[in-house]
């Protein structure tokens, strides 16, 4: 009977448990995204304006403000208020290393046809004959692979479990580590779910196997 009934309350907790989880994350993002009306005075906030709460309102609009800033910015004039814009930022002397480190990531990450995240890598850590989950992040420069008797180097980030946003800078000669051949999306599923989703092989793969 106790063990009956612990098979159900399994069964129903493994049906509700990711609709939760997925929910809270909708809900978090959601409400991230609102917080930009807080930007606008409060007579001219759609609530006001309106007479009552329009739920998700502000996601659309913080979507609308990002999509129409990308093509404002695809002109001539968008392009030289960027640049006036950024030689103001780089003359404050706080705020110019903060602005330009993570303008330097944005602008790295989003590149298309860029490699950071773009490829997932086995590599031996914390020791020898263990291996570990990495993201490609980018080859190393010369000014550093000039010091480790020019051999070419790769850069790649080890995520923690199951936090992967944090985790540890890596670098290592480009022969020492092994490029899976799965996508972003399998290794996060496999580092956030402590190695229980594991990788699938892609079809072909599994036709010539």
């Amino acid at each position: 009977m106790i063990a009956s009934m612990r098979k159900y309350f399994i069964s129903g907790l493994l049906v509700w448990l990711p609709v939760i989880i997925t929910l809270a994350v909708i809900k978090f993002l959601v409400d991230l995204l609102s917080k930009s009306l807080l930007l606008l005075p409060h007579d001219f906030q759609p609530d006001v304006l309106i007479g009552f709460h329009v739920p998700g309102i502000g996601v659309i609009l913080t979507l609308l403000v990002i999509f129409f800033t990308g093509l404002f910015v695809a002109n001539f004039v968008g392009r030289r208020l960027v640049q006036l814009g950024d030689a103001v930022m780089m003359r404050i002397p706080l705020v110019r290393s903060v602005y330009t480190g993570v303008k330097q990531v944005t602008e790295t990450l989003f590149q298309p046809g860029g490699q950071s995240f773009r490829k997932v890598l086995l590599v031996e850590y914390p020791c020898a004959g263990v291996w570990s989950i990495a993201f490609q992040t980018g080859e190393v420069s010369d000014a550093i692979e000039g010091c480790l008797a020019g051999e070419q180097m790769v850069s790649y980030f080890i995520p923690t479990t199951p936090n992967p946003t944090s985790g540890f800078l890596m670098m290592t000669p480009k022969s020492k580590v092994k490029e899976l051949d799965i996508s972003v999306d399998q290794a996060l599923k496999f580092v956030i779910s402590l190695g229980v989703v594991q990788p699938s092989v892609s079809p072909a793969k599994q036709k010539l196997v």
